[in-house]
């Protein structure tokens, strides 16, 4: 990565680290996409079960696959014939992998969902919760988050899943009411009743949508 780049996203990681450390949040800032792998298994002792929603950044990193060839119990969502299976195990698992659609510079974590397995595991549930987020997430403030979510996170994803969305068609948010919509449930988690749940990985790099 450009190293002005770099020098930027290091500067931006230390105030974003510390707005979530205001929140009750723990930050991580990973120089590359090795480090953040590093850092994630790091917080995950062997033998854990783990899960998952559709988290591409854990994907690009490499962390599903070192799990899935390590010593670990990690239930994976499309070996299910039924999903909603494996949604149902969230809840007692040691640990959730995901990424967000949005973040702020003072630690706010925006996320938007369709089918709500996400967001409901993300909110309560699993005893810990580890974020992967590339910087090219990290917004200004909450209404910028939000836009992005909805302007850049939602139309992409509506496109990767071949939804009937008009944000599939234009590429920006309609604020529609198609069936195919994935924004039906908007989670802003801006603190962390429980010490140590919340854990962010900001990696210096562009990971997801």
């Amino acid at each position: 990565m450009n190293e002005n780049i770099t020098k930027r996203n290091e500067l931006l990681a230390q105030k974003v680290i510390k707005g979530l450390e205001s929140r009750n949040m723990t930050g991580y800032y990973a120089a590359n996409q090795k480090e953040a792998l590093k850092i994630a298994l790091e917080l995950i002792p062997e033998k854990s079960t783990i899960t998952m929603g559709g988290c591409m950044s854990a994907h690009e990193i490499g962390l599903v696959e070192a799990l899935k060839n390590g010593d670990y119990n990690f239930i994976d969502r499309y070996s299910y014939e039924d999903p909603r299976d494996a949604y149902r195990q969230v809840f007692d698992a040691d640990c959730y992998l995901s990424s967000v659609n949005a973040m702020t510079e003072d630690g706010v974590l925006v996320n938007i969902d369709g089918n709500s397995n996400r967001v409901s595991a993300l909110a309560f549930g699993p005893k810990k919760v580890i974020f992967i987020v590339g910087m090219n997430k990290v917004c200004n403030d909450t209404d910028s988050a939000m836009k992005r979510a909805r302007n850049v996170a939602a139309p992409i994803n509506a496109q990767r899943f071949g939804l009937n969305t008009p944000c599939s068609k234009t590429g920006a948010c309609m604020d529609c009411k198609s069936p195919d919509t994935i924004c039906c449930q908007f989670l802003i988690t801006r603190y962390s009743k429980h010490e140590g749940r919340i854990h962010v990985i900001l990696v210096n790099d562009t990971l997801g949508f």
